[in-house]
């Protein structure tokens, strides 16, 4: 009976502090929840209207509320869903599509290259935060650091999860809007245009040191110049990323520098 006792008594043990180790966790998350969501305000609004643009044009074209979310959900591709708009109503071309595809999202290479230290320690959340990555969740990650006391990997989950939920529910509105109210559909797509603005501006307000955003800008007017509005955006890329590499390099040794010099 003693052992049998002990037995039971650690088995109960046990699954009290699995519960402990759940309750601590599901706490964890919803702190980083929490912290997560004020950052992502503007883009919920910004998603909002986005994604209902985006499912206006899906009804408009003839494909229903499911079609659009489920786009929304398996692709999260912003311009390219708009892109691919053309390619689901016209003779398709999966060569074209393919290479067009990459041509406008290629930048999410050198956003995957620059947030390759702040993902290196997120586990198996890692996949979701590779596939929901997007302009506005690279913007947020970048530019803001997770509170004291909250987990960093649930903080730029929830960043992630949140901004695909809003493009999600976004592309829903629309769908069903588009299905009972009829719309004029000209110039819907300048809503991409008009989010990237409220975002600069706000990471220009929020930011002290305007020389990243002055070198980006200057860096996309150039190439714009040069290369044409139809092939700038990659050439711009990689002009911004040597450019913030060098300065960010020259930046380390002044401080470097200086610390030297006071010591």
């Amino acid at each position: 009976m003693g052992s049998f006792g002990n037995f039971k008594n650690n088995s109960l043990m046990r699954k009290i502090n699995n519960n402990e180790n759940k309750a601590g966790n599901m706490k964890e998350k919803i702190t980083a929840l929490k912290a997560a969501f004020p950052h992502t305000i503007p883009v919920l609004t910004g998603f909002t209207f986005l994604g209902a643009a985006y499912g206006i044009l899906m009804s408009s074209k003839g494909y229903g509320v499911g079609w659009t979310v489920l786009f929304s959900l398996i692709a999260f591709a912003g311009s390219g869903q708009y892109m691919a708009i053309t390619f689901l109503t016209s003779v398709f071309n999966p060569l074209y599509a393919l290479l067009m595809t990459l041509m406008i999202n290629a930048r999410h290479i050198f956003y995957g290259i620059s947030l390759l230290d702040r993902y290196k320690d997120t586990g198996r959340l890692k996949p979701y935060l590779i596939f929901g990555l997007c302009d506005e969740t690279f913007s947020i990650v970048c530019s803001t650091e997770p509170p004291k006391g909250v987990n960093k990997n649930w903080f730029y989950f929830f960043i992630t999860l949140l901004d695909h939920s809003y493009w999600v529910l976004g592309s829903a509105i629309g769908g069903m809007l588009g299905s009972i109210v009829s719309f004029n559909t000209k110039g819907l797509d300048f809503v991409l245009t008009a989010l990237f603005v409220v975002i600069f501006i706000g990471q220009w307000k929020t930011q002290k040191d305007h020389k990243p955003a002055i070198i980006g800008v200057l860096c996309s007017v150039i190439c714009l110049i040069i290369f044409g509005q139809s092939n700038f955006i990659i050439p711009s890329m990689i002009t911004i990323l040597t450019a913030l590499t060098i300065f960010q390099k020259g930046h380390k040794e002044e401080n470097k520098l200086s610390k030297e010099s006071l010591q």
